[in-house]
């Protein structure tokens, strides 16, 4: 008999939130790993590899402890998802060497907004007015962060949008595995795939990093590691719309350790940008939850990269 966890809103608000700690703080390893914070500069691909292959070892440890057993993974979906992940992780570690956390953060909440789109030509959804109004909005806000103007024009956040395509991307063929493999045996998989993605992509960039940044790409792929259990444990816990809100939290964090870290301190833009785009993704997930219909995957959490 299948054994179905009690459901606990607060106790899976509260993962979301530390989660979102844990997000925000790759993104802050990953600038710190893109600059020379603690030696010489790293390529992003060689960043994403780290990520995946720490992030692996330590999933590795949770699958041998749960005796979880791999049982015939849908290697097609895997092989996609994680594609589109290492890409949606490689282009936002390149983008936050070069703009805010807070920039790049959210400009990839629109992840769920490209997803949205996709479904429709790919899982056959239908998409109401409402729903159109969110994409629209939460577009308004990422034009508004691109700051179009030749003066203002920041090149590098295109990667962070490039970022959020991908992760839209990704969000197919998460809807697709959902409820097929158990959670676990899907972060092992996804994790083996993209390291080995990772590993091959950053052959010809790849220079001996310093003590320090070994530190840090552990880190980096523990905190992910811990992010995405996090995840898993409030998503069997509360319903997607319930939690997506406090996925925001990313956001607050980028934004508090680029201050403290970095001493960026977000400016009128970035604050009207981003509150745009989490008015339009939280407009979306508002009106999933009261239409009462089954997830799709416009309910999944607005996170740059907790299930990657």
């Amino acid at each position: 008999m299948a054994h179905e966890t009690p459901q606990n809103p607060p106790l899976a608000a509260a993962l979301i939130l530390l989660a979102t700690v844990f997000i925000a703080g790759t993104t802050l390893l990953a600038k710190s790993l893109g600059t020379d914070v603690l030696g010489p500069p790293l390529h992003a691909l060689q960043i994403s590899q780290g990520r995946f292959v720490f992030a692996f070892i330590g999933i590795s440890v949770a699958v041998v402890v749960l005796r979880q057993k791999i049982h015939k993974p849908h290697w097609g979906l895997h092989i996609g998802r994680s594609t589109f992940g290492w890409g949606g992780v490689t282009l936002m570690f390149a983008s936050v060497a070069f703009i805010p956390l807070a920039d790049a953060t959210a400009i990839s909440f629109l992840n769920p907004v490209i997803g949205m789109m996709l479904a429709i030509p790919f899982l056959g959804e239908k998409v109401g007015p409402w729903r159109w109004l969110a994409a629209a909005i939460a577009l308004a806000g990422a034009m508004i962060l691109l700051r179009p103007t030749p003066e203002s024009f920041q090149p590098a956040a295109l990667l962070a949008l490039g970022a959020a395509l991908a992760m839209g991307a990704e969000l197919i063929f998460i809807k697709k595995l959902a409820g097929g493999e158990p959670p676990v045996q899907i972060l092992w998989v996804n994790n083996l795939i993209g390291m080995v993605i990772a590993s091959c992509a950053a052959l010809a960039v790849w220079q001996m990093p310093t003590a320090a940044q070994w530190g840090a790409l552990a880190a980096l792929g523990a905190l992910m590691a811990c992010a995405q259990a996090c995840f898993v444990n409030a998503m069997a816990r509360a319903d997607a719309s319930f939690v997506a809100p406090f996925a925001y939290g990313t956001l607050v964090f980028a934004a508090i350790y680029d201050a403290v870290i970095f001493g960026v301190v977000p400016d009128w833009i970035t604050i009207l940008g981003a509150g745009i785009i989490l008015s339009g993704a939280g407009l979306l997930a508002w009106r999933e939850s009261v239409n009462g219909k089954r997830p799709t995957v416009t309910e999944r959490l607005p996170r740059p990269e907790t299930e990657r």
